[in-house]
């Protein structure tokens, strides 16, 4: 079956799947590729690669996988067209070991669970610094409008942002070694 000669269930099928993934699909692809707007490009051709090749996908099995080889293939061809990629020292073997290992942490869910630690740790902050955190990476205020929004100095949001993040830090890795 190709996307032309699609019926609306497997449509349907395919934008449900892609949806339900998409957001650890682009950490996928954010975390090989540096540049937030290359990864953005090479997400999007993914996503066309993908469309493309539906028809080759069995319905029922680890659709995340199968997105995640494409998106490593489309990350392979990035870097062989980017000129960019020549200044750096990051070898295609290196990239496909943090592939593997990425193949991995999803496998053994750790970040599933340290989503899940960060979300406990992001409740313990006050309702005043949850916030400006939510501002600030949610909503992608910039430091002058939280300092704006917030009464603050630019230096003091910068500080608190700064303080906020490893607080957070440590609250996870402590989440993160205590038995379940």
């Amino acid at each position: 079956m190709s996307p032309s000669d699609d019926s609306p269930e497997r449509t349907e099928a395919f934008l449900r799947l892609l949806n339900q993934h998409e957001r650890r699909l682009g950490l996928y692809v954010t975390g090989l590729i540096h540049c937030p707007q290359d990864a953005q490009d090479v997400l999007q051709e993914g996503k066309i690669v993908m469309w493309r090749q539906f028809d080759q996908f069995e319905l029922g099995t680890n659709f995340a996988a199968w997105a995640r080889k494409i998106l490593f293939y489309q990350i392979l061809a990035y870097r062989r067209r980017s000129k960019r990629h020549r200044g750096e020292t990051l070898s295609d073997r290196m990239l496909e070991m943090l592939s593997e290992e990425s193949e991995t942490a999803i496998r053994e869910k750790r970040w599933e669970n340290r989503e899940k630690a960060l979300d406990e740790c992001v409740t313990k902050l006050s309702d005043e610094h949850r916030e400006i955190l939510l501002l600030r990476y949610r909503d992608e205020s910039s430091i002058e409008g939280i300092s704006h929004r917030t009464e603050r100095t630019e230096g003091a949001v910068y500080r608190l942002l700064s303080r906020l993040r490893k607080n957070l830090f440590q609250c996870v890795q402590k989440q993160l070694q205590e038995p379940a």
